[in-house]
């Protein structure tokens, strides 16, 4: 990995003196820090207006005295970054890192205890967290609560998920802040999990202000300590941190020193797009830790899996016995229910649409044993991982797969029994690679086991680090499907290609699903700490299809689901429809299989959380140019110019849109593919659908091209 480093490095000491203020590079974002009746605050201004008011800094902790009171500042440390560093998988080549930072250290007088708080200013944000040095008066302590607020300057417009510390799998409320009530939603994305607080929501939370500012609550570097959601307030107009309790008396986090805390952070910007264009949460994450990252590619796959999902397909479990247990079970004796689809034979034809249409890998879910009995009986032996089904022959399909240049995807569910999966996963992973599978699905559905610890916990947050860790020494790449929502650990460990931790595709098949807005909130959340397996391409939209009479339906339209492999960046991407559905559709089937997954730049051409997103991406591996516009249940046209390309080539814009009839209630299949010629002064305004999208490959034209005439756009 390359990387450049330029650090300018200053010490101001500053006794008795409690008031301290950072600006960003441009000038335009203010910390100010300061001491009130010995308790850490902090606020943050935008041109000298306040995005943050006066908010508390500090921690109750289970064990006396607390760490929220009784502080004098005793030094200040300021410093500069200005470096960049190369990705090796990602939305841009090169990452720059632009900050200014200060870090203060605070004293107990009563206890002489230490504690540090560092900020980093960005162009686009502020990023801080708690630092412990080594000390024999705090060698070890027990979080009961972090104190961390952020005092909102007005009734902002939000875009918000219930709190759970089980589930991110929610669509999302747009609501003022004052009307932030998970009991009081429609149901439609509540899910069998417990709210943990009525006021509560999770990180990432999108704000909007009344003056067009827009503003963003998350954290980076999530290691060895619960994730972070809020409390609102609404009397204080406050959002407080609330953090996942533990088994034990509630205790939230186990610290000893030395340690730091993941850090909080604060993006505030006057361009919807220049949230979705940040690199902010990256950056506060570690440099990557592998020394050799050669292994790691981007893929593109399919697999058994949306089978499973759609009515009356297929099924993950082999017999439809219950309460069959893994140690005593002769399952060459169980009778097969006829519907398992991960078979021999199911599993080469995959094979063969991949390598036909040259995907790089095939996913194949249930072909292990354990799945009659394992979904929310909170059961530790369920999965050994390396027990194939009687009508899945694993060398086989290895030797099949190998025959073919396909790669084969492990899928791992745990049932949530992560110490279950601990115990195993040194055999599991080296079973992986004596069959050459080099990248793993997990999943963590149903409830954790050890008992009574939570998904967003401390216990499980290091579990699944140690996960991604492992894997890493392995040479193993990581999908991880229910897990605490990424903080950007991908810069870190960037064997961790996505992840899911949010409401994906799979719910349009079976639920209410998800509304045709919800795409467009996405990459302003969940999507800020690293790509997610969403699963798009989906063809067949309605479930009527599968199952005459079933409601249930993608709400998209067919151009949308295309643009989705540019709008929701991840370097692993699902062809998530059956193949019989794509041969269907085998002009509209090209995007996928022309679109890449790992990029050399992006550029946001326009964006409104909620609304609307048109992304342009070039593809590290061709230099290609792809684009992705989306929108809510609204139509609009998507205003594109093309002044990203080279003013001295001109291209082949291949243009997949909704036909003038398409809507994704009515008309979903209605698509249009049209191709023009196009150059760096070009520009276009597209027609999408209600809940429609717009997708367009963009190449060097040759001499062949030319000569055909096509129109200009």
């Amino acid at each position: 990995m390359k990387k450049l480093v330029l650090l300018f490095f200053s010490v101001l000491c500053v006794v008795n003196i409690s008031a301290t203020t950072l600006m960003s590079p441009n000038q335009k974002l203010k910390l100010i820090f300061d001491i009130k009746d010995s308790v850490p605050v902090y606020s943050l201004l935008f041109k000298d207006k306040a995005v943050v008011e006066q908010s508390i800094m500090g921690f109750d902790l289970y064990d006396g005295p607390d760490l929220s009171t009784g502080f004098v500042l005793s030094e200040v440390k300021f410093s500069e970054y200005n470096d960049f560093w190369t990705p090796v998988l990602g939305q841009y080549d090169t990452i720059y890192n632009r900050c200014n930072a200060c870090l203060v250290s605070l004293k107990q007088p009563s206890t002489g205890r230490e504690m540090k708080i560092e900020f980093r200013l960005f162009d686009e944000g502020l990023g801080f967290r708690y630092i412990f040095p080594r000390q024999p008066e705090l060698a070890y302590f027990r979080i009961f609560k972090e104190l961390t607020q952020f005092a909102m300057s007005g009734d902002h417009t939000a875009f918000w998920i219930p709190g759970s510390f089980d589930t991110n799998e929610y669509f999302y409320y747009t609501t003022k802040l004052s009307k932030i009530n998970a009991e009081e939603g429609d149901g439609r994305g509540i899910s069998t999990h417990k709210v943990f607080d009525k006021r509560g929501v999770q990180t990432p939370l999108m704000m909007k202000t009344s003056k067009g500012l827009y503003i963003n609550i998350f954290e980076a570097a999530l290691v060895d300590y619960p994730a972070m959601a809020l409390i609102y307030n609404r009397r204080k107009q406050t959002f407080e941190a609330a953090l996942a309790p533990s088994p034990i008396d509630s205790i939230s986090a186990f610290m000893q020193t030395p340690c730091n805390t993941p850090w909080r952070t604060v993006m505030v910007t006057e361009k919807a797009e220049d949230i979705l264009a940040s690199n902010m949460i990256l950056n506060l994450n570690e440099p990557c830790k592998i020394y050799d990252t050669d292994w790691i590619k981007p893929m593109k796959y399919v697999g058994i899996w949306w089978e499973m999902h759609v009515p009356g397909r297929g099924s993950w479990n082999y017999a439809d016995e219950p309460n069959i247990k893994l140690a005593d079970t002769d399952w060459k004796s169980l009778k097969p229910n006829g519907r398992h689809s991960a078979n021999t034979e199911n599993a080469k034809r995959y094979i063969d649409f991949a390598a036909k249409h040259g995907f790089d890998g095939v996913l194949v879910e249930g072909w292990n044993v354990g799945w009659e009995d394992w979904s929310g009986n909170w059961k530790e032996d369920v999965f050994d991982f390396v027990t194939p089904y009687p009508d899945f022959d694993v060398y086989e399909i290895y030797q099949y797969a190998a025959q073919r240049g396909v790669k084969m995807i492990m899928h791992h569910e745990t049932s949530g029994a992560a110490s279950n999966y601990e115990r195993h996963i040194d055999e599991a992973f080296d079973f992986m690679k004596r069959y050459g599978y080099p990248a793993v699905k997990t999943g963590y559905v149903g409830r954790i086991i050890p008992r009574g610890e939570m998904h967003d916990g401390q216990w499980m947050v290091n579990h699944y680090n140690r996960v991604i860790a492992k894997a890493a020494d392995k040479q193993i790449m990581v999908d991880a499907h229910e897990p605490v929502r990424p903080t950007g650990l991908c810069r870190t460990y960037p064997n961790l290609l996505a992840c899911e931790a949010a409401r994906g595709n799979e719910f349009n098949a079976w639920s209410a699903g998800n509304p045709p807005e919800h795409e467009t909130i996405l990459p302003f959340t969940r999507l800020l700490g690293g790509g997610m397996d969403y699963t798009p391409g989906i063809f067949e939209i309605k479930m009527e299809h599968y199952q005459p009479g079933n409601p249930c339906q993608v709400h998209t339209t067919i151009a949308k689901q295309l643009a989705l492999y540019v709008t929701m960046y991840s370097p692993l991407q699902m062809a998530a429809d059956l193949p019989e559905n794509y041969e269907k559709y085998l002009d509209a089937f090209q995007f996928i299989k022309d679109v890449e997954c790992d990029w050399q730049d992006t550029k946001i051409l326009e964006a409104e959380p909620g609304d609307y997103i048109t992304i342009a991406r070039q593809g590290k591996k061709s230099g290609n140019w792809f684009v992705g516009a989306i929108t809510d249940e609204n139509a609009r046209k998507a205003k594109i110019d093309f002044d990203f390309l080279d003013p001295k080539t001109k291209y082949v814009a291949v243009v997949y849109s909704d036909a003038p009839d398409a809507d994704w209630k009515a008309n979903p299949k209605a698509y249009e593919i049209n191709t023009y010629i196009v150059t760096d002064k070009s520009s276009a305004k597209i027609k999408l659908a209600p809940g429609g999208g717009c997708a367009i490959s963009i190449r060097p034209a040759t001499d062949e091209d030319l000569e055909k005439k096509y129109k200009k756009l």
